[in-house]
């Protein structure tokens, strides 16, 4: 039976999931109880394709793809640095209620796409709401987290 190799096409099934047991990516239908706790970040129902070594996955996985067969099943611990990084406390900032555009209600929780000085677009989440000031944490949401992904080789195309 052939065994993957890098530049390989592949079809991926594959379950991922934070420390305590959160899933936060799938491409597996779920049970609703089950289902992703971000709507934005599982992939559709059914195998990914991918080219291994492209960088479409966790560089982790995709390495744990190579000497795979068709049908083989495996766990791989994505360290905290190959994922979202170390949450960096200097991420976070807070900025006047005033300089919010008045069709925007602050909440704990909201998350805001906001333009820094360089033009680059951030994706920002509110943490902390005061009459005066609003804190904003400008750390991927998942920053800090090592995660577990739990994956099938569904098939070398």
């Amino acid at each position: 039976m052939a065994q993957a190799k890098k530049s390989d096409k592949v079809k991926v099934n594959f379950i991922g999931k934070l420390a305590d047991g959160t899933i936060i990516d799938s491409t597996y239908a779920l049970p609703e109880e089950d289902a992703c706790s971000d709507e934005d970040c599982c992939h559709e129902h059914g195998p990914m394709e991918l080219i291994i070594g492209e960088g479409e996955l966790y560089v982790p996985i995709e390495e744990a793809l190579v000497g795979m067969q068709d049908g083989e099943k495996k766990t791989v611990v994505i360290a905290v640095e190959d994922a979202f990084g170390e949450y960096d406390p200097e991420n976070v900032f807070s900025i006047e209620r005033s300089e919010l555009p008045e069709d925007i209600t602050p909440e704990v929780g909201l998350t805001l796409e906001v333009s820094g000085d360089d033009e680059e677009l951030y994706m920002v989440t509110m943490i902390e709401v005061t009459d005066e000031e609003v804190s904003l944490d400008t750390n991927h949401p998942l920053a800090g987290e090592e995660l577990t992904y739990e994956f099938e080789l569904v098939e070398i195309l």
